[in-house]
């Protein structure tokens, strides 16, 4: 997208709540300071009565929230990661939304906290995101979790965790998530390493905001050549054999271009893929207007299509969780093969 994004570009049910938003102050120290702390202190939340939550520490910065519904059943699972840029956030600000999930789907959700860039910059985040997985596997008894029926999913900087996530336990072989969830996934560092992106004025999250993330994250400058394919989950030259996956992302926001081009590559490579596009949508407008009729709709498509996934595997349905050999990873600095044009792969192809 070219040209400075204007009021009347946002959609109607969005305007009036996002034309005056600002920017996260994330650039300047105190304002990532400020926002940090922040994250750190939030109000009471109560437990509904019909529901359940526990915190487990993992160690190292990590830990993971389980929510779920009362009573003893063996149910399908989310591990879900919040968002953040990959510097700012908490799992406590998702605790609503996984909470609904949680009673609407009748699952599991297993919010994973991750330590923050840049005073912990990559492979952290992602480090603690796999043990949260490995945790979730090695206690679904205990917790009445279905392994073959978990998905992983997130949210901006989230769901770029989720995907790099996604390929690192595609490669590490064993049991392999059933989909990937992703809203408004950061994907690709090189959408901040575009300068002429930083005039166009993203809301919410602009690209001077998305240069500190991938900064703070990498340890230095976004675009070089030598950053591992992990960390930033769009170098990954080869998407085959990984989890069929929901991508969602507004017209007009910053990472648009890159999750459009992800998920294209995706079903290319196979992978059954969903690529729901809202017209004149920011940058997580789920979060800041979850009421508004456009976002109802969107979620609405979202989480069909993971109570889709989720449901017990029945003969002739949809393939669930399964397991794969190990295999080597790309090499750092891998690129990204040219992306296909959308339409049916074997066993794939994007909707």
């Amino acid at each position: 997208m070219t040209g400075r994004l204007r009021a009347e570009d946002l959609h109607p049910d969005l305007r009036a709540a996002f034309r005056y938003l600002p920017n996260p102050p994330i650039r300047f120290r105190w304002g990532l300071a400020l926002l940090k702390a922040g994250s750190r202190v939030r109000g009471p939340w109560r437990i509904p009565a019909d529901m359940q939550h526990k915190f487990v520490d993992l160690g190292n910065g990590a830990g993971v929230h389980v929510l779920a519904p009362v009573g003893d059943r063996i149910r399908p699972a989310l591990l879900w990661i919040h968002g953040g840029g990959l510097v700012i956030g908490s799992a406590a600000q998702d605790h609503p939304r996984c909470l609904g999930w949680a009673r609407e789907l009748d699952l599991v959700v297993v919010s994973v906290e991750h330590r923050l860039a840049p005073a912990h910059p990559y492979p952290a985040a992602l480090d603690d995101c796999q043990a949260a997985w490995r945790w979730t596997l090695a206690h679904a008894d205990e917790l009445g979790i279905d392994p073959e029926r978990i998905a992983i999913g997130g949210q901006s900087a989230g769901g770029g965790l989720a995907a790099a996530l996604a390929q690192r336990i595609h490669d590490a072989g064993g049991q392999q998530p059933v989909a990937q969830w992703l809203f408004c996934p950061m994907l690709d560092d090189r959408t901040a390493a575009d300068r002429q992106l930083d005039d166009v004025g993203h809301y919410v999250w602009n690209n001077t905001s998305n240069r500190v993330g991938w900064t703070s994250y990498l340890a230095g400058p976004p675009g070089r050549q030598d950053i591992p394919s992990d960390a930033s989950p769009a170098r990954r030259a080869d998407l085959r054999g990984l989890p069929p996956a929901w991508i969602g992302t507004g017209s007009i926001e910053l990472f648009h271009d890159e999750d459009q081009r992800y998920a294209e590559r995706l079903a290319a490579a196979g992978v059954p893929c969903v690529l729901d596009t809202v017209p004149g949508g920011p940058h997580g407008f789920e979060s800041v207007l979850p009421g508004a009729p456009v976002t109802r709709a969107y979620l609405g498509r979202a989480t069909a299509w993971l109570a889709e996934r989720l449901r017990p595997a029945v003969p002739g349905g949809l393939p669930r969780g399964r397991t794969v050999p190990s295999r080597e990873p790309d090499t750092p600095g891998e690129g990204v093969h040219p992306a296909a044009e959308p339409g049916p792969a074997p066993g794939g192809g994007l909707t």
